[in-house]
């Protein structure tokens, strides 16, 4: 056997694994989150993948006319637009998906594909199509970085934290790492070694991927939506009531550290309000407790119940809003003012979050509280 049938060989296997473990993660998240929407999305960028590892194998891109692999193209290339909507998805519990994002999808793989029509025989390239779909995965790359930092240090459930740092990085080098290598090639495709490294990277990151997510349980990726999150500290945690609703155990008694640090974030955001403070974060709210920065992501996390701090500083926010909206001495008083005093920067940030939170705009509460007084 050549050197040459090794190597197609040994690039079969990869592929056959990788398509492996991308259809046992669609077929985890269609299983355990099939209405969920960021669920969706990361269903739908696996099958992207999937797409993209039959046709970027050498033998397929050399004996396939070029016409026929338009729409296999087309798709391969709309994955780094997936890739920034699944980043989005992962960092954001509120994810929704939106016009936008199908027609960002669209533009990207219509480009594609008109790019793969374009270049059979006797059709000549267009540089300046050709310039904007090699710049594509480049621009949502930059995008996914944006998506993430936006929401890092918010996120509280922390192997969540550590399964997405892993897919940013690496995900955001593999996608720059391809495009380098297939501008280098003359016909923008990839060598049969180049193409077999593509393989390999893609099967590392995928299967570290894989191994995180079904480690973790599925909650700690995607939000359940049964959780209903606490405002204060609880008693205990979660955990320990569940376990005693369960087996009418006694539950053990909780960590007199952690209760100290409860009592203290209660006493801060209730009695002190520290949640009008302006630009509060996760990091000085723990220098103001004397704590550190993962125990108090804990802390809110497991005991709480929030995935989100600004979704746990917004509930304190709301709660005093709502309570000022409904007090009939308070009826003059300009929405706007409410909002601010609360801990709200601007009055659209805090309509999104009252209406999510309870149906309403802010005006309509009040007019429905102060109805009968």
């Amino acid at each position: 056997m050549t050197d040459a049938q090794l190597l197609m060989l040994f690039d079969a296997a990869l592929r056959g694994m990788l398509l492996a473990l991308l259809l046992l993660l669609a077929w985890v998240l269609a299983r355990d989150r099939p209405r969920l929407p960021a669920a969706r999305a990361a269903l739908a960028m696996m099958l992207g993948l999937m797409v993209q590892v039959i046709s970027s194998t050498p033998q397929f891109e050399a004996q396939v006319p070029r016409l026929w692999q338009a729409p296999l193209i087309a798709v391969s290339v709309g994955n780094a637009v997936l890739f920034w909507i699944f980043v989005q998805a992962l960092f954001d519990d509120d994810f929704r998906l939106r016009p936008l994002h199908a027609a960002a999808w669209l533009a990207v793989a219509a480009l594609a594909g008109f790019n793969c029509v374009v270049m059979t025989p006797g059709s000549s390239v267009l540089p300046v199509t050709m310039g904007l779909q090699r710049g594509v995965p480049l621009l949502f790359s930059v995008l996914a970085t944006i998506a993430a930092a936006a929401h890092w240090r918010a996120d509280l459930v922390e192997g969540r934290r550590r399964l997405r740092a892993f897919i940013v990085v690496t995900g955001v080098a593999y996608t720059l790492a391809m495009l380098a290598a297939r501008l280098a090639s003359p016909q923008g495709r990839l060598s049969g070694t180049t193409a077999t490294v593509d393989a390999a990277l893609l099967l590392v990151i995928v299967a570290v991927t894989a191994f995180w997510m079904l480690r973790l349980a599925g909650s700690e990726i995607f939000p359940s939506g049964r959780v209903v999150p606490s405002p204060v500290p609880r008693a205990e945690p979660a955990e320990v009531r569940r376990v005693e609703a369960e087996d009418g155990a006694q539950p053990p008694a909780p960590d007199p550290a952690d209760q100290a640090l409860a009592e203290a974030l209660q006493r801060l955001m209730g009695e002190e309000r520290a949640y009008r403070t302006e630009d509060l974060s996760i990091a000085g709210l723990a220098a103001r407790l004397s704590t550190p920065e993962y125990r108090l992501r804990r802390l809110i996390n497991q005991r709480l119940g929030h995935r989100n701090f600004n979704a746990f500083v917004n509930g304190f926010r709301l709660a005093e809003a709502r309570t000022a909206l409904a007090d009939p001495a308070r009826r003059s008083l300009p929405v706007l003012s409410i909002a601010l005093e609360a801990g709200f920067q601007s009055i659209g940030p805090f309509n999104r979050a009252f209406k999510a939170a309870t149906g309403l705009t802010p005006t309509e509460y009040r007019r429905e509280k102060l109805a009968d007084s």
